[in-house]
């Protein structure tokens, strides 16, 4: 692996490791305050949860190098995408916390086992941006156009920990800017999933509270989330499109995002292809393939303007067809 941090840590980072852990309990949905539900959707939430984790315990525990991918790859295959989100919050909390050698996300990234998770581990550096409250991007080694995705995890992080402020007073950080919010919106939709406890009602009305300006962005990441983390049976998906009508672009757009990035790191499960056929009636390899034929329409850039025309042409397409 390319630019694999030495085996003998530095006694800084290690005493960083000993202090900067995650309790597994903070993912508990009671202990956040969320939506009760039955047990097997507790259960399944919670278990994402975990897995985010134990990859961001595992990460502080090892730094970059064989020993975390060897860790995270033998978490199980369907929750594997949620460890490496996690280990992507450590890993850019380390780069940015520690002095001298700030590659350790690179590392990741630069490796074979990164580069199939690539879109989860630049939501786990928004999360790492948000607990510290850096404007993106902080000089983190992301990818120029991929990096607008950590604005995704930004807004997830502010939703799941800040449900009050964010979620039922609509709270938003003042520092973002025109179209960057909008991203941030779509992270704040997918944390509505885990917040609402994955209820189609729970999450309309939690949309509905919201500016209408807002509610097509939000109703992206509850697509994204309902595709990627599940949770649910085929009768609850058909409920959250029905009561989703209005936004079915946004929901379609939030959906071929998670089914591209389920799709790359070879985890896609059943409840992926449940979401795809509910939200595209087509399978999840032609879903994940909007997402590179919308890129290729627009042309290279790396603006947040050039990742909005990315969306937008994800939904055009579901809207034509």
């Amino acid at each position: 692996m390319a630019g694999v941090v030495r085996a003998r840590r530095p006694r800084v980072e290690k005493a960083a490791a000993r202090f900067i852990r995650i309790d597994p309990s903070e993912t508990k949905l009671a202990k956040r305050g969320f939506a009760a539900c039955g047990p097997e959707v507790q259960r399944e939430l919670e278990l994402h949860g975990a897995s985010f984790v134990r990859g961001f315990n595992d990460a502080m525990a090892t730094g970059a190098g064989p020993s975390l991918t060897d860790s995270l790859e033998h978490v199980e295959l369907a929750e594997r995408g949620f460890a490496y989100e996690g280990a992507g919050m450590a890993l850019a909390l380390l780069d940015l916390l520690l002095p001298g050698r700030s590659q350790r996300l690179s590392s990741l990234l630069g490796s074979s086992f990164g580069d199939r998770h690539v879109y989860m581990l630049h939501v786990g550096a928004g999360w790492a941006l948000a607990r510290l409250r850096r404007r993106p991007w902080g000089g983190l080694p992301l990818d120029p156009l991929l990096r607008w995705l950590a604005l995704d995890g930004y807004g997830f992080h502010a939703a799941y920990f800040s449900p009050r402020a964010v979620v039922r007073e609509q709270g938003r950080p003042r520092r973002l800017r025109g179209p960057e919010r909008k991203v941030f919106d779509q992270g704040v939709g997918r944390a509505l999933w885990f917040v609402c406890a994955a209820s189609p009602e729970g999450v309309h009305a939690a949309v509905q509270a919201f500016e209408p300006e807002r509610r097509d962005d939000l109703w992206s990441g509850v697509g994204l989330a309902a595709t990627y983390a599940g949770a649910t049976g085929d009768g609850t998906l058909a409920r959250l499109a029905e009561l989703g009508a209005g936004h079915a672009a946004e929901l379609a757009q939030g959906s071929a995002f998670a089914a591209g990035a389920r799709l790359r790191a070879g985890n896609v499960v059943p409840h992926v292809e449940r979401a795809c056929e509910t939200f595209w009636r087509r399978p999840v390899a032609e879903v994940a393939s909007v997402t590179a034929r919308a890129l290729a329409t627009i042309g290279a850039g790396d603006t947040v303007e050039h990742f909005e025309r990315w969306r937008a042409a994800i939904r055009e397409e579901f809207a034509s067809s």
